[in-house]
């Protein structure tokens, strides 16, 4: 699969305030990753970062193999980016700012019109071009932001929280946008809405102040499952943590032992180290629908009662 975005030791500081500290990550082209945290994580300073709107104090960020801190006019070529707030133009009609928009990521003029009937299209904005952005309920505010960053086909795509106040009926036709988007790019899909998350993505990772709280990228319900494990007492969660196929796992009640596995992991290789390490195994069940739990399992937080 080709790797279309490469984080290295990724560092960025606010003086003495490092607000991220030796981030890697990677990115295939056809994948989403989902990027979570809670308030304060660095989840914003990452995408920031990410989307060349600021430099990083050290570390590396290539997109389809392009520096973006030698060469960034190419690489933000390759890339369409929505902030938490969506740049727009009150006083502009919605045409008239995705023509705008569409010059400055240097879409051809031949190409123009098309490109801004797609993205209108795209995102359910065929007959309004002509409405004043100004008279746009959030809901339509949010679909605009989304229609700019898309104009220009990028190859990697930055939403920052792309369904904040959409309606449920809107929430679901930005889900299926962005899985249509993921066929031909590669998509970083930040949210705080773990349900949200877990219904787009193909994989998860946890910013927690700072740092990816394992070295690892979680799978959602769409790829990997989080497992529950049951050995002979006494269960050892500390030896089933050092298996080479574990990224985390934390004790339930009994024998049971909640299991989340690296990335490429199956149930197959958890099975085949728990027996090799002589760990008794006595049951191994999928956990599906779980990733608030091991979110706030990863943060070192407690779950609401």
């Amino acid at each position: 699969m080709e790797t279309l975005v490469r984080v290295t030791d990724l560092t960025r500081r606010f003086g003495r305030y490092t607000a991220l500290a030796g981030l890697d990550l990677t990115l295939a082209r056809g994948e989403v990753l989902g990027l979570l945290g809670p308030n304060g994580a660095g989840k914003t300073t990452c995408l920031r970062v990410l989307s060349g709107n600021l430099a990083p104090s050290s570390g590396r960020v290539e997109i389809a193999g392009i520096d973006l801190a030698r060469n960034p006019v190419g690489a933000k070529r390759l890339l369409g980016y929505l902030p938490e707030r969506p740049p727009l133009y009150q006083d502009l009609r919605i045409d008239e700012y995705l023509g705008f928009c569409a010059r400055l990521h240097r879409v051809p003029r031949a190409r123009t019109a098309d490109a801004v009937a797609q993205a209108k299209c795209r995102c359910g904005l065929d007959e309004l071009g002509r409405r004043p952005i100004a008279k746009l309920s959030k809901g339509y505010r949010q679909r605009l932001g989304i229609a700019q960053a898309i104009l220009h086909r990028p190859r990697l795509l930055i939403l920052d929280e792309p369904t904040e106040g959409l309606d449920p009926v809107q929430v679901r036709q930005i889900r299926s946008l962005v899985r249509e988007l993921a066929c031909d790019s590669g998509i970083i899909f930040s949210s705080h809405v773990l349900p949200e998350v877990q219904a787009v993505c193909d994989r998860v990772a946890i910013l927690h102040q700072g740092r990816l709280v394992s070295g690892d990228h979680l799978a959602t319900d769409r790829g990997t499952l989080v497992w529950r494990l049951r050995l002979a007492p006494p269960a050892d969660c500390a030896a089933v943590s050092a298996l080479d196929c574990v990224a985390q796992a934390s004790p339930l009640q009994e024998e049971y032992t909640r299991v989340v596995l690296k990335p490429d992991q199956g149930p197959e290789d958890l099975a085949r180290q728990v027996v090799a390490a002589g760990l008794g195994l006595r049951e191994l069940t999928a956990e599906r629908s779980d990733l608030e739990r091991v979110f706030f399992d990863l943060i070192g937080a407690q779950e609401s009662a």
